[in-house]
């Protein structure tokens, strides 16, 4: 029965080849449009997590405040200090936390031969590196035999790489701050991330948290980053460390003034949010564009069955059942959407194979090597997606005139001139 079903819908479609040809092109426009616009989302949701994930895979920032809740005979507005003790207890107590590196950010004068500028330098250790996916492109990250030994060694920015050296090498050569010398172990290529604080990592100089009490008073850290041993338990960590602090310190465990934070599970809603609220308002005008395609295929069904009333009569006097009937004109529309979905998707493809990148967040970061630009993606959810939408658009628009042919009376058809 349905290689006879598939047979007659084939001859029907080739009975008027230039309604069928016009019929598809509406659908062929609307399956590409959703698929592009899916495209579009997909590049633009590939730049923020990219750009989110420079800043980490996941952390918590902790910066030290002052209480606001009366505690253990404690008044209320006592600043907080983090001290290395405190850390070492912190993680001690924390089955959660994997790592806390202290941080003390200055922006002391930085010079390689007659240049001098005021750069920031970070004093962090040697897990740093790994917390905040500062990735060598030259050279290698802070090791813990340098914090142990105190080396005096840096790792640049590229910012901070193109002030002090321009375009000349730096891996090997020697920097001043404030007057002490430092080797250049390193440096890191343009960094775009979401979430900095203090600045952009890649204007900054990062040199061993032990070396950096050489230089300043390095016995209370700025802040601390930590570390979870997963990704789920980010929030889990905050708390846990502002109660083994607020236990040594002598302040509430619930005064989250006293050590406020942020991590990126706070910053990971609004990313999703914004990515996906984006995808569904693109996937919807694409639907949209592939509904108008499936009202001109409805239409141009509506009048086959007109045409072909007659023949309807006949093949139901014959002997044909209304669900045969039903599945001829349903097999036309399907096909007719399918051949159209195979062509928009390949035409998608092409567009987006021969489409350049499109600038999108360059002017914001200063950013000329093109990694915030946003580059159409097709993932096999976009054609997933777009075969769903497709299916339900033939469907619907068969379904109807199917029913309409179907339901023919047989007799008042067969009088149809």
């Amino acid at each position: 029965m349905w290689k006879e079903i598939l047979a007659q819908a084939w001859i029907s479609l080739r009975r008027n080849p230039t309604r069928s040809l016009l019929t598809m092109s509406g659908i062929v426009w609307g399956i590409a449009a959703v698929t592009l616009l899916l495209a579009y989302g997909n590049g633009f949701q590939n730049v923020f997590v990219g750009m989110f994930e420079n800043f980490s895979k996941t952390c918590v920032i902790a910066f030290p405040g002052q209480t606001s809740m009366q505690a253990g005979g404690e008044r209320a507005g006592k600043k907080v200090f983090f001290e290395k003790e405190d850390l070492e207890v912190a993680k001690a107590e924390s089955p959660v936390i994997k790592a806390i590196c202290p941080e003390l950010i200055r922006r002391p004068n930085v010079g390689y031969e007659d240049r001098s500028f005021e750069i920031q330098v970070r004093g962090v250790c040697a897990e740093y590196g790994e917390i905040r996916s500062e990735i060598p492109v030259e050279g290698r990250w802070l090791t813990k035999e340098d914090e142990q030994e105190r080396r005096r060694v840096a790792f640049l920015g590229d910012w901070a790489k193109d002030k002090l050296f321009g375009g000349r090498p730096a891996v090997g050569e020697f920097i001043s701050i404030l007057g002490v010398r430092f080797t250049v172990i390193g440096r890191m290529d343009q960094k775009m991330s979401i979430g900095n604080y203090y600045g952009p990592n890649d204007r900054a100089i990062f040199i061993p948290y032990s070396t950096m009490g050489d230089l300043f008073n390095a016995r209370y850290p700025t802040m601390v980053v930590i570390q979870p041993v997963s990704a789920q338990f980010e929030d889990l960590a905050a708390v846990q460390f502002r109660s083994s602090i607020a236990r040594r310190k002598g302040f509430d465990a619930k005064d989250k003034r006293a050590i406020e934070s942020f991590g990126t599970s706070d910053m990971r809603p609004i990313i999703d949010g914004l990515t996906i609220g984006l995808k569904t308002l693109l996937l919807f005008v694409g639907s949209l564009t592939l509904g108008i395609g499936g009202i001109g295929l409805m239409n141009i069904m509506l009048v086959a069955v007109s045409e072909r009333t007659r023949e309807i009569g006949l093949r139901r006097a014959l002997g044909s059942t209304r669900r045969n009937v039903a599945w001829q004109f349903l097999t036309e529309a399907i096909a007719l959407t399918f051949a159209g979905g195979l062509i928009g998707v390949a035409l998608s493809y092409a567009f987006v194979a021969a489409m350049p990148p499109l600038p999108m967040l360059g002017e914001l970061f200063d950013d000329k090597s093109g990694k915030t630009d946003l580059h159409l993606a097709i993932h096999l959810s976009t054609m997933v997606t777009s075969a769903i939408v497709l299916l339900i658009v033939g469907v619907v628009s068969g379904l109807i005139p199917a029913l309409r042919a179907a339901y023919l009376d047989p007799v008042e058809a067969l009088r149809v001139e």
